[in-house]
């Protein structure tokens, strides 16, 4: 992998984190059609961990919050929603990894996430904001967040989807979404440092073009959720549904006719 393909893969997946396409997804297709070898997964916690900081840049205040009284109700909720997704990702690590590295499932993932997003579109908007979210909400988002680990199946619209199930508030639904993403890619950074030092050391990828493609997803990200904030407002969320159904459908007949990437 060069820098120019880095910053690529790191502005692709700063747009796709928040957007509910699937970052993974994307980042699988990116690598497929650089013919990129090296360690996907590895990487791939890089350049979360540049959303990461537009996490923080964005919801600064919720997370000052938390650091000055961490015995809070938001605290709990997010350890309520951290907990069911920390268990399925220890369970089916191995699983997950070898989805990642083959591609063999994303067409039907992408499709999948387009059926829960066109589920989640027709919901009206909820009413319940932090005072009235329960433990049982946030574990329920936990669970959605957790089966969002498959790479392409969008661990944002799986999130923000179950969250509108559960009837929150439409942007609070947001709001808690990306937060939960804070310990999920802590976690899932923990549970790669080995490989992540290794592709630092001594693969084909320089330390430079990691961080350059970190620092690209950092930026992209943060623009990536003001303008998801804002569509989600409005309800808007059936155009993403269509366009991972056409880009499932399209995966599909590559990965069983015309095998260009696949």
């Amino acid at each position: 992998m060069n820098f120019i393909q880095a910053i690529i893969l790191g502005i692709v997946q700063g747009i796709t984190e928040f957007l509910p396409i699937s970052s993974s997804g994307h980042l699988v297709l990116m690598q497929k059609l650089f013919r990129i070898t090296e360690p996907a997964l590895a990487f791939d916690t890089y350049l979360h961990l540049g959303t990461l900081m537009a996490v923080f840049a964005v919801f600064k205040d919720d997370i000052i919050s938390i650091l000055k009284k961490p015995f809070q109700k938001l605290t709990w909720l997010l350890l309520a929603g951290t907990i069911p997704t920390a268990i399925i990702g220890l369970v089916f690590k191995d699983i997950f990894e070898e989805m990642f590295h083959s591609g063999s499932t994303l067409g039907f993932e992408f499709v999948i996430t387009g059926a829960i997003l066109l589920l989640a579109g027709i919901q009206k908007n909820g009413r319940k904001g932090l005072k009235d979210t329960s433990y049982l909400d946030a574990a329920f988002i936990g669970v959605m967040q957790g089966a969002a680990i498959m790479p392409a199946i969008s661990r944002s619209g799986l999130t923000i989807s179950g969250a509108l199930f559960r009837n929150l508030d439409r942007e609070f639904a947001a709001r808690f979404s990306f937060l939960l993403s804070i310990p999920a890619i802590l976690g899932a950074t923990m549970l790669q440092v080995k490989d992540m030092v290794e592709i630092g050391g001594n693969s084909g990828i320089s330390m430079g073009a990691i961080i350059a493609g970190a620092l690209a997803a950092a930026l992209s990200g943060y623009i990536s959720i003001k303008f998801m904030m804002n569509i989600l407002k409005k309800g808007k969320m059936k155009y993403f549904a269509y366009y991972v159904f056409v880009l499932g459908f399209l995966v599909i007949i590559d990965q069983f006719v015309t095998h260009i990437f696949f």
